[in-house]
């Protein structure tokens, strides 16, 4: 077990989860269905399931890609730890795990369920062929406040596709920070990551628009429903964060890297979805 948590980076649910978690409470605020602890564990069933397939195919896919780079060489299928028939096999499992669990919650979630692994898995094979593959990475990840949404009231709405956008840009834009280590490797392997495709400087620029939209997305729902102070702290906080995150990685200085993609995106999710949470209570 600890050697699949590995593999999926398990540690690395902490971006999308807590907004997975204000759509679902979104949705108990904001319509007549109450607090049902059987779908909030259905939802984080899906959340964890469609995040291991989809980290799971991205690595047994990468794993020659992973092989040639030396700051991926040493991951779990270069390094012998799982072998790419086990992560295959363990992608399969979950992508039926996700599907069983949206069997048990609704119609609606049931139907769209392989559209949304078809999503999360297609993400793989885009840096083959588009630097586009950041924003696909983003839509794979804006689901989870849409989907969580979904999971209570079975109907969508327009607060929780603001969320969806806004985690949609947010991701996109951390992981492009998260590419430039790969700008060189990328070149000269015919992959088409933004940073590869534009260069450092450009890369960093459209990071911070998809970062400056995401604060956007964030602020809207603020419009639509009625919220009070912690919200607000919330939103300031976010915003911080992006501005931190920005401030301490350069074209030319990428030693940072890691702490703006894992410890402020991590952050900046966790204490979000607290002030939301806290918003609702008091």
């Amino acid at each position: 077990m600890k050697k699949y948590m590995s593999l999926v980076l398990f540690a690395h649910s902490i971006f999308a989860l807590p907004f997975a978690i204000i759509g679902f409470f979104l949705a108990i605020k904001t319509t007549e269905h109450s607090f049902d602890w059987k779908k909030l564990l259905l939802m984080l069933v899906c959340m964890v399931a469609a995040r291991n397939a989809a980290m799971a195919f991205n690595r047994f896919l990468d794993r020659d890609i992973d092989a040639k780079n030396p700051r991926t060489a040493m991951r779990d299928i270069p390094a012998g730890k799982i072998s790419a028939n086990s992560a295959l096999t363990f992608t399969i499992i979950n992508c039926f795990l996700f599907v069983a669990a949206t069997y048990f919650i609704n119609t609606l979630c049931f139907y769209l369920s392989p559209i949304a692994l078809f999503v999360v898995l297609f993400y793989s094979y885009t840096k083959r062929f588009t630097p586009l593959c950041h924003i696909v990475l983003g839509v794979g990840l804006g689901l989870s406040p849409i989907g969580a949404y979904l999971v209570v009231t079975n109907h969508f709405d327009i607060v929780p596709i603001f969320y969806g956008i806004a985690v949609m840009c947010w991701s996109g834009g951390f992981d492009i920070i998260y590419a430039l280590q790969d700008e060189e490797f990328d070149k000269a392997n015919g992959l088409r990551s933004i940073p590869a495709y534009f260069g450092a400087k450009k890369a960093l620029r459209i990071s911070e628009l998809l970062h400056v939209l995401s604060f956007v997305f964030v602020l809207l729902p603020a419009f639509y429903m009625p919220v009070g102070l912690f919200y607000y702290l919330g939103i300031a906080f976010y915003g911080l964060l992006l501005i931190y995150q920005h401030r301490i990685v350069s074209p030319t200085n990428l030693s940072r890297v890691n702490r703006a993609f894992m410890t402020t995106n991590g952050v900046a999710s966790v204490v979000f979805a607290a002030c939301y949470l806290l918003d609702i209570i008091f």
